[in-house]
């Protein structure tokens, strides 16, 4: 490798590192930012923004980058699939659990990602992929047996958490076959302003949010969770599994899961009992078998 090839490999590390970063503390953010505003209002607020946001980037720095008209269903399903329809149920999901047990289930993304590909053909099943799905169900279920005892947690909160899982991993999925027509930028703004938008007609089923009594704390979250993971973290994201590969991308996935367990204990004082731990190594085993190569 020359180079240059080295640099963009040694960014592209760098940017999946921050990423799995921004993505873990996410976790938090986003939970107390739904404790004071309605969840589907800032899901699509907060991706709305950072869609336009992304497409001005976009603009600036990419101008020949255009969406082939051929190209805007696949685009537009993408978004409702990976923005409207992931993050309306994951931001619902996190007001009705805990941050660290967001962390550990949506870490199971990958193993969906997986099975659809197998639904697909791109890939073959293989013995360890089986397997692996059987731990990643029998680790939830354990988190779900040693976490519905904790404050905060619930078993619907989990299971929208574990939806949203699905939802991501078959985002990633089908966003391959448009990396290879466009640049990660791209992949990430289109998609993201089209489910931002799409979101706001569900958001206004409950528009209850005063924004001049909403605190301090909230506006810096708010403004966290989307610039650093929405805006930032989804490009970056994009970028490794266009540069690395999406079986390399999976180490990155146990840095979120980690993080956001850890920012969860640290910023939100959740507990995280010992059921719960073994639940989560057992789903990280589990997500590491189903996706490790033959």
């Amino acid at each position: 490798m020359d180079s240059a090839g080295r640099r963009g490999s040694a960014w592209a590390e760098l940017s999946l590192l921050l990423t799995a970063f921004f993505f873990g503390t996410n976790f938090v953010a986003v939970k107390h930012v739904v404790e004071e505003v309605p969840p589907v209002l800032f899901a699509a607020a907060r991706f709305t923004a950072a869609g336009l946001l992304l497409w001005a980037v976009l603009r600036l720095f990419e101008p020949a980058s255009r969406l082939k008209r051929a190209d805007l269903p696949p685009v537009a399903g993408l978004g409702l699939l990976g923005i409207t329809a992931t993050q309306t149920v994951f931001t619902i999901g996190v007001h009705h659990t805990t941050a660290a047990n967001t962390a550990v289930i949506y870490s199971t993304a990958p193993v969906w990602g997986m099975l659809l590909g197998f639904a697909l053909g791109l890939e073959r099943p293989r013995l360890s992929g089986v397997a692996g799905v059987a731990m990643c169900l029998a680790g939830v279920a354990a988190i779900e047996g040693g976490g519905l005892r904790l404050a905060g947690t619930s078993l619907l909160g989990d299971a929208l958490i574990l939806l949203a899982a699905v939802f991501w991993g078959s985002y990633t999925v089908l966003s391959l076959p448009l990396l290879r027509r466009y640049t990660p930028l791209a992949v990430a703004a289109y998609p993201m302003l089209l489910g931002g938008l799409a979101a706001f007609p569900l958001a206004a089923l409950d528009l209850r949010v005063e924004p001049s009594a909403l605190g301090g704390s909230v506006w810096f979250a708010a403004l966290y969770s989307t610039l650093f993971s929405s805006a930032f973290g989804f490009v970056g994201w994009q970028k490794g599994v266009a540069r690395v590969g999406a079986n390399r991308v999976l180490v990155y996935q146990y840095l979120v899961a980690l993080s956001g367990v850890a920012a969860g204990m640290v910023v939100l004082g959740e507990g995280f009992g010992p059921l719960q731990a073994l639940g989560a190594a057992v789903v990280l085993v589990g997500v590491y078998l189903a996706r490790r190569r033959a």
